[in-house]
């Protein structure tokens, strides 16, 4: 080879050799800038959103609040709303599944009365907690009459949702009526207690107020009252420097840098997307939890209070914060807890995920910031069918 040749030849080799490598390192800068920061977290904001049709009152208030802990809404008047969603637990529950119908006792506590032919609830129960902010995201304001809820995002609105447990066998129905009786039913019994007409009433001032709409109303507008907003996360994104440790900064970037913020963004921390996870089965159910269109998707939970609300996943598989980071970093790794789902329908979302076992504590100090302790945990002394509080708790 002719020396010319030679060095033709070299100078074209290290031209493609600088051209590849500085193509690699713009790609790992582009990465880089690309990397999730502080911009795609939001304090919640100061007020709570109501529909329009169903605005704010002291009395609905009142009588929401009444009949979320009144087992008088439960086919057989054993269970409520704060059975499954107690103030001591978040408004959440700490069983893996619910035990609703024919249950007695309380959270770790709580079992099924024998005989029993009632299944177990079929998912974790989520906190009613901030649930008044569903579907706020960074791109998106919160749309009460349209918030996605439930594991599935089977109803839309608080309104809605506060009427599916009624109807369903595990929750409140029980055997005592058909599903498609189970409001009327209820609606029947209201009628017949007086203290109800007049709370009806002063909520609703209308001829007969006492109707499935607006039990659903009152039902919902007390739980938009449950807010816990003024966590020390929130306060240091309002602009209080102090309000987050130096460990707890470090456990924010780490959220951050391992791709958390991909789905939990924005002041709720959730997309309220659908995704494919791989999550274990409880195995408590009969059968596998296939998820919406039998693909195992599952939508995205707020991270807020999760001190109160373990253990966590739609099965409750996941006992802690750090087995759920651990549950992560195992799928960033392809180790997928579901048998029946393959690598190939896994949410397009992990391939940005990059948990670190290094990073889990520091991550768990940060999500430790997202509690607010101030939520109300106040329960009624009595409500107005003389039935205890929150069911048969003891």
């Amino acid at each position: 080879m002719e020396k010319s040749t030679f060095r033709t030849w070299a100078a074209v080799t290290l031209w493609l050799v600088v051209a590849v490598f500085g193509c690699r390192d713009e790609q790992t800068q582009k990465k880089a800038v690309a990397q999730d920061d502080i911009t795609k977290l939001a304090a919640l904001p100061a007020e709570v959103p109501f529909p329009a049709d169903n605005g704010p009152s002291a009395e609905k208030f009142a009588l929401g609040r009444l009949l979320f802990f009144d087992p008088i809404l439960s086919g057989h008047q054993d269970v409520a709303c704060a059975t499954c969603h107690h103030p001591e637990f978040g408004f959440a529950e700490s069983l893996e599944l619910s035990i609703g119908a024919n249950g007695r006792g309380m959270g770790s506590k709580r079992m099924f009365n024998v005989p029993n032919d009632i299944p177990f609830v079929k998912r974790n129960s989520q906190t009613i907690l901030n649930t008044a902010f569903n579907g706020m995201t960074l791109a998106a304001v919160a749309n009460p009459s349209n918030a996605p809820m439930f594991w599935d995002l089977r109803a839309k609105s608080l309104e809605n949702q506060a009427l599916e447990p009624i109807k369903a066998l595990e929750e409140m129905r029980g055997h005592q009526y058909s599903q498609e009786a189970a409001l009327d039913s209820v609606v029947k019994r209201l009628k017949k207690n007086k203290e109800y007409q007049t709370l009806f009433r002063a909520a609703f001032p209308m001829d007969s107020p006492v109707t499935v709409e607006n039990m659903a109303k009152a039902l919902a507008a007390y739980e938009r009252t449950l807010v816990g907003g003024s966590s020390r996360f929130d306060q240091y994104l309002r602009g209080d420097k102090s309000a987050l440790s130096i460990n707890e900064l470090d456990g924010m970037q780490a959220f951050l840098r391992s791709g958390c913020a991909k789905c939990h963004n924005g002041p709720m921390l959730s997309d309220y997307q659908l995704h494919t996870l791989g999550v274990a089965d409880n195995e408590k159910l009969p059968q596998s939890d296939v998820g919406v269109d039998n693909q195992y998707k599952f939508r995205t939970p707020s991270l807020r209070n999760l001190r109160y609300t373990a253990p966590y996943m739609h099965s409750g598989t996941l006992k802690t914060l750090e087995h759920v980071l651990e549950f992560y970093e195992d799928l960033a790794g392809d180790k997928i807890r579901n048998p029946k789902v393959k690598k190939a329908h896994l949410d397009p979302n992990i391939e940005h995920l990059k948990v670190d076992f290094k990073d889990i504590s520091l991550i768990v100090e940060f999500l430790n910031t997202l509690n607010d302790e101030q939520f109300d945990r106040s329960v009624p002394e009595k409500v107005p069918s003389g039935l205890k509080p929150g069911g048969n708790l003891n």
